[in-house]
C-alpha cells in the first residue's frame, strides 16, 4: 500500500507501547520460536545422529537448535532418519524463518505500521461524518473540547487541528484524532474532513488568523456552525463577515467579568457556574417538548431565559414568543440531579 506523506500529519489516539515493552515481546516470541522447535527435536532425538560422538542428548538437541535458527548450520548434527527430515521441512524451516524475522523485527514492524496507520486513517476518514473540529488545541481549545465532553459529546467525534507538532501529539494522547498543519490551508482542513463537520470551533492566537480559517473553513462547508474566538472586539465584525456564525471576544468577556468580580463578586460566582457544565446551574439549550407547545415560556418545567426563533434569540418577555412552536429552541436554566 502506498503512503501518501500527506497522511504523515494525521494522528489517530492508540495505546502508547514503550520500546522496553517491545524488546521484551519481541524477545518472549524468540524464546517461544526456539522451545517450540527444541521440543520436534527432543520427542526424536534417535532421528538425529552428533558426528562427534554418534549419540544425541538434550543438550545436543538444543544446541543443534540454536545454531539451526541462527543458520549458522555448522553440519556436525543432522536428520538421518525420513521422519526428522520430515519435521525439518514441515516444522523446522518455517521457523527458522519465523526467527530471522523476529531478529529483523524493527524494520518489519515499522515498514507495516506504514501500512497499518495508512489503512486506520483511511477507515477513520470515511467514518467521519457529522463531527466537531476545533482548531488549536491551546488553552481556549482545550476548555472547548472540555465542555464538549461535560455534554457527553464522545471523544470520537471530535477532530483537532493543530500547526504545532508536541501539541498535536498530546491531543493524539488525550484520545483525539488530530492532524498537524496550517488550519489557513484547504489541503490541511480537507485531512481533517471539514467538508463532513457539523460544527468548526476556531480558537487559535492570533485574529488574522481565525479570520483567514474561518474564510476558508466556510469555503469549503456551507452548513456547518462556525464559532470563533478573537482577542480584540474591533476584529468581530471581520471574523463574522468571513463566514463565523458566532464571535466570543476573549479579552473583553474576561474584562467584562473582572468589572463584575469587582462590582458583585456573587453575580459574578453565578456566571462562572454557567460556564461550568453538571456543576451547580446549568445553560442550555434544548427543543420545545410536545405538551410545550402553545404555551408560554413561564408554563414550561425549566425556567426558560430565552426562545430561538426563525435563527433569531428573542428573550422570555418577548411579546411574540408568549406562544411556543414546534420548531422554537428553548434557552433554559436546569440544575443537574445529583
Amino acid at each position: 500500500m502506498r503512503v501518501d506523506e500527506a497522511e504523515l500529519g494525521v494522528q489517530l489516539p492508540s495505546a502508547p507501547i514503550s520500546p522496553l515493552r517491545a524488546v521484551s515481546r519481541r524477545m518472549a516470541m524468540a524464546l517461544g520460536v526456539l522451545a517450540a522447535m527444541f521440543v520436534l527435536v527432543a520427542v526424536d532425538l534417535d532421528g538425529y545422529r552428533d558426528n562427534a560422538d554418534g549419540r544425541m542428548t538434550l543438550l545436543d538437541a538444543l544446541y543443534y537448535v540454536t545454531v539451526s535458527l541462527s543458520t549458522t548450520g555448522y553440519g556436525d548434527i543432522t536428520p538421518v532418519s525420513d521422519a526428522a527430515r520430515l519435521v525439518n521441512i514441515v516444522a523446522v524451516t518455517p521457523l527458522r524463518i519465523a526467527f530471522l524475522i523476529i531478529l529483523v523485527g524493527t524494520t518489519v514492524e515499522v515498514l507495516a505500521k506504514r501500512s497499518r496507520d495508512a489503512f486506520r486513517i483511511e477507515r477513520w476518514r470515511s467514518r467521519l461524518r457529522d463531527h466537531t473540529l476545533v482548531i488549536g488545541y491551546g488553552t481556549k481549545g482545550r476548555s472547548a473540547i472540555r465542555t464538549l465532553l461535560e455534554n457527553e459529546r464522545p471523544k470520537e467525534s471530535i477532530v483537532v487541528v493543530d500547526s504545532s507538532g508536541p501539541l498535536s501529539g498530546e491531543a493524539a494522547a488525550d484520545g483525539f484524532a488530530c492532524v498537524t498543519g496550517d488550519a489557513t490551508r484547504s489541503e490541511v482542513l480537507r485531512r481533517a474532513g471539514v467538508g463532513e463537520a457539523a460544527q468548526i470551533i476556531i480558537a487559535v492566537q492570533r485574529d488574522d488568523t481565525a479570520a483567514l480559517i474561518t474564510l476558508t473553513a466556510r469555503s469549503l462547508n456551507a452548513a456547518a456552525t462556525i464559532v470563533a474566538a478573537v482577542r480584540e472586539s474591533e476584529n468581530d465584525p471581520l471574523v463574522r463577515q468571513s463566514g463565523a456564525d458566532v464571535v466570543i471576544t476573549s479579552s473583553e468577556a474576561a474584562g467584562r467579568m473582572l468589572g463584575v468580580a469587582t462590582q458583585s463578586p456573587a453575580v459574578s460566582a453565578l456566571i462562572e457556574d454557567f460556564l461550568v457544565f453538571g456543576k451547580g446551574l446549568d445553560l442550555y439549550e434544548r427543543g420545545v417538548e410536545a405538551d410545550e407547545v402553545g404555551r408560554a415560556p413561564a408554563d414550561c418545567a425549566d425556567t426558560v431565559v430565552a426562545v430561538v426563533r426563525d435563527g433569531g434569540v428573542r428573550t422570555f418577555a418577548d411579546a411574540e414568543v408568549q406562544r411556543l412552536r414546534a420548531d422554537d429552541r428553548l434557552i433554559v436554566i436546569h440544575v443537574p440531579v445529583g
